[in-house]
């Protein structure tokens, strides 16, 4: 996970299957101060995991999670794909990338019309689109912050924020609504916003948890939020 996230430790505490334990690296190699762009997020996705892998790999992990999303669908599927399959061999372990999980869940739920909603910059926002569109997603309405928001800015972002972001980007056409960033506060609203739209929502720490249920034959962790989870 990107150094600066203080978001998905706490969602992912939360969810957590009874039957795992979770251990957590850190990515750096980023300038803080400078606004989570388009350039500053595919080099966080292209930078050299060799060091982190090791690390993470002296706990043995059965999965491992990807946790940015935005570092992996600035590159594209294929990227995602081969990033997913390349920590796999080398740590001998599932691995479920963020971007991989908002796939995963959007095809479990059949949802091939979409919102979509995200503290990214808009040039972001556009690869998010296509990265869903190229995976058979069609983005019907989306909702952009509407600010340059730093790398703190997105994790400050408000549960109540972050249903108004959902909102804004309702369509009546859409079949799901998807909240992507894994250090938005999105858990904490998808009751929320479920209940608001009569929608099923999918967002990034949420949709790795139901892969990462889906991947070792998990139960249901009771305090997972949302219909995507009711598919497991």
């Amino acid at each position: 996970m990107p150094f600066t996230n203080v978001n998905l430790e706490p969602d992912m505490h939360l969810m957590r299957p009874s039957e795992v334990t979770l251990h957590f690296e850190r990515l750096g190699g980023y300038d803080v101060e400078a606004i989570p762009d388009e350039n500053q997020m595919a080099g966080l996705g292209a930078s050299d995991l060799e060091g982190t892998l090791r690390l993470i790999g002296g706990v043995r992990p059965s999965a491992i999670l990807y946790g940015c999303t935005s570092a992996t669908l600035t590159h594209g599927p294929s990227f995602d794909r081969d990033l997913s399959a390349m920590i796999s061999e080398r740590l001998g372990a599932l691995c479920i990338t963020a971007a991989g999980a908002l796939i995963e869940a959007l095809q479990a739920l059949q949802a091939t019309r979409v919102c979509f909603s995200s503290p990214y910059v808009g040039a972001i926002n556009d690869q998010a689109v296509a990265f869903l569109a190229s995976e058979g997603h069609e983005v019907v309405s989306r909702a952009d912050i509407g600010r340059e928001l730093g790398n703190y800015g997105q994790g400050e972002l408000t549960p109540a924020e972050v249903l108004g972001l959902a909102i804004a980007a309702d369509h009546p056409s859409a079949d799901a609504i998807v909240l992507s960033c894994t250090d938005m506060r999105s858990v904490e609203a998808v009751a929320a916003i479920e209940a608001e739209l009569g929608k099923p929502v999918v967002c990034s720490n949420q949709a790795m948890i139901f892969s990462l249920c889906r991947g070792l034959d998990l139960r249901r962790p009771p305090n997972a939020p949302g219909k995507l989870l009711d598919r497991l």
